[in-house]
């Protein structure tokens, strides 16, 4: 085990598990339900903002109330049959449950509604690698950033921000985790960086999990 490090805190989609086929399936659902056509392409790229957010850039408008069916939809394709398309990146396995075994305390903070995340965690048998899975959507009011959920679950479990290490793939991770003061790690092998934050030598990268396994002594 790390002597600098006693909790890993994770992100979700794109980091420990490939969702997209799951959640792309699930707009196509919510789209083909309205009879409408996104005004974006439906890829990868859009994977990992909240629900609504993402929601909005595809419709292309502000309509409330055609957002709000979109999601409803959306949510009811997910919720009952698409999170079980989830894949699960090779390695992410043997990676948690060999940090848990290590003494390390695992927690996840991810953008994706609060319901799928336990059905996820539930049927990829992984409840009880994880001491707590939280999103924005867990708290109330619901929490309106990534940053604020770190902070909150520093807060909650008493951990300081140096202590900890938060993976993630995206970004909006690294920034959130930039934020708190919380160390980065960048999981390469999910949706990944923009190139030019991924070449940044403050927030490591990797091509592949053997490097987290290094930095963690796993």
């Amino acid at each position: 085990m790390s002597t600098t490090i006693s909790a890993v805190i994770f992100d979700l989609d794109g980091t420990l598990i490939d969702s997209s086929e799951s959640i792309l399936d699930a707009y196509r659902a919510a789209f083909l339900s309205a009879g409408q056509e996104p005004v974006i392409p439906l890829d990868s790229s859009i994977i990992g903002p909240p629900l609504q957010q993402t929601l909005q850039q595809l419709a292309g408008e502000g309509d409330d109330e055609v957002v709000t069916n979109l999601a409803q939809a959306f949510m009811q394709h997910y919720d009952n049959l698409g999170y079980l398309k989830t894949q699960v990146f090779d390695g992410v396995d043997a990676l948690l449950r060999d940090s848990q075994s290590a003494g390390y305390r695992l927690l996840i903070a991810t953008n994706k509604r609060i319901r799928p995340t336990r059905l996820i965690l539930e049927h990829l048998r992984w409840t009880d690698l994880f001491q707590e899975a939280y999103a924005l959507d867990a708290f109330e009011p619901r929490l309106p950033s990534k940053a604020e959920l770190i902070d909150r679950i520093l807060m909650l479990h008493q951990l300081q921000a140096a202590d900890c290490l938060y993976v993630g793939d995206r970004d909006e991770d690294r920034l959130a985790a930039q934020a708190c003061d919380v160390p980065f790690f960048c999981a390469r092998w999910g949706y990944g960086l923009s190139s030019t934050e991924a070449g940044n030598p403050a927030h490591p990268s990797v091509e592949g999990i053997s490097w987290l396994r290094r930095l963690l002594g796993i």
